[in-house]
């Protein structure tokens, strides 16, 4: 007999031993009762708790061995789902950014669009083709940022809003050049006359004010419209400044005579033959010569003043005021809007005065100034007034048309 039989022989010798035949009495109220378990009856029981308890282990075991297998699912659609968060929230800042810088660049049209019609009375459509230096297109000076700059990695939507960028931009630098060009020619016009541009610049700017009222887009922070844009304004106001001072210098005969009694400056009193200042010109001729308006203006006085005789005054803007002077009669009213060349007057020899003529004084910002300097303006001059004279002409005409 082999020892593997033999080994199980003793193991179901020592499995048998452990269940015998057990015999209990029981007594209970004087009765006596014997109860028998049989060895085969305890080994039934234990077979089945040890299957009981196997499955039992067995349930337990499959429940940690499916804990384990699905902790690394579970912290897989954890870590899915903190990224789809993340990537929810960089969608929802995106967009906002987007939504902001739309916001931003509309803000942007719209200050050009208003730009172009104060100062030039057009759509910015109209003004981009035509900007440039003398004899050099646009396009050469500034060129377009071309689809072909745009960051390709960009989504779609952001790249439309930098090509609309970079379009306002250079509409910007492209206006800005023009603008430039016609603050600088206005700028020698006026030194031409002998007044200071720089000076005239700084007391316009020196006359505004109002409350403080920060401006903020419609993504409801302050809006920024960039350092190209505040260089255009300030070029825009310099400009605006220069060419309505050329177009307010009264550079039209007063009257259509060709003598000149007495001039600007030191003089013989004409009355007294002491030495005297005279602050104008005087023009002579017959009583009811007309007197016509040096350049377009606002009447501001018709009267009588002292030593003048019967005056009328006319507002040119700018601090620039024309003085007629010695009238025999008013052919306008105060508050009248009268053109160069428009007849205001009389001549007369009203006030102070020897004979028919026509004392004629220039005013800037209450000071007398020889008006013979406008009168005798050069052509080139002239030139660069009337080309201001249009652009402001135009930019009424549309105001006026609103």
């Amino acid at each position: 007999m082999s020892s593997k039989t033999t080994g199980l022989r003793d193991l179901r010798q020592r499995f048998s031993a452990l269940f015998q035949d057990h015999e209990i009495f029981v007594r209970t109220h004087g009765h006596v009762r014997f109860l028998r378990v049989s060895a085969v009856w305890q080994k039934r029981v234990a077979l089945i708790a040890a299957v009981v308890l196997l499955a039992w282990a067995g349930a337990t075991l499959a429940v940690l061995v499916n804990q384990l297998l699905t902790s690394g699912e579970r912290a897989a659609v954890a870590q899915q789902q903190a990224a789809a968060a993340a990537s929810e929230a960089r969608i929802a800042k995106y967009r906002d950014n987007v939504a902001e810088t739309a916001a931003d660049l509309e803000d942007r049209q719209e200050q050009l669009e208003e730009w172009s019609k104060v100062h030039f009375g057009v759509e910015p459509a109209a003004v981009t083709p035509e900007i440039g230096t003398e004899g050099t297109p646009a396009a050469e000076k500034a060129p377009l940022k071309t689809s072909a700059m745009i960051d390709p990695n960009l989504p779609p939507e952001a790249q439309v809003l930098a090509r609309l960028e970079a379009r306002q931009e250079d509409f910007a630098t492209r206006l800005l050049t023009a603008v430039n060009e016609r603050a600088a020619k206005a700028e020698g016009a006026v030194a031409k006359l002998g007044m200071n541009p720089a000076a005239l610049v700084r007391n316009a700017a020196a006359g505004r004010g109002g409350p403080f009222i920060p401006y903020r887009g419609r993504a409801g922070r302050a809006s920024t419209l960039g350092k190209s844009f505040a260089a255009l304004e300030s070029a825009l106001f310099r400009m605006e400044v220069l060419e309505r001072t050329l177009v307010a210098i009264p550079s039209g005969q007063p009257a259509n005579v060709l003598m000149l009694s007495s001039s600007f400056g030191y003089r013989s009193d004409p009355f007294t033959g002491a030495g005297a200042m005279h602050s104008g010109l005087d023009f002579p001729g017959p009583i009811g010569t007309p007197i016509l308006a040096a350049a377009p203006g606002r009447v501001v006085y018709v009267g009588q003043k002292s030593g003048y005789g019967n005056v009328v005054e006319v507002d040119h803007g700018q601090g620039i005021l024309t003085r007629y002077a010695h009238l025999s009669g008013f052919t306008s009213t105060v508050g009248a809007q009268v053109a160069a060349g428009q007849q205001i007057a009389k001549m007369g020899s009203t006030g102070r005065s020897t004979g028919s003529h026509l004392h004629f004084e220039v005013r800037l910002n209450g000071v007398a100034v020889n008006p013979r300097r406008f009168l005798e303006a050069k052509a080139d001059v002239l030139e660069v007034k009337d080309d201001a004279r249009q652009r402001v002409g135009s930019v009424a005409a549309v105001r006026g048309a609103r």
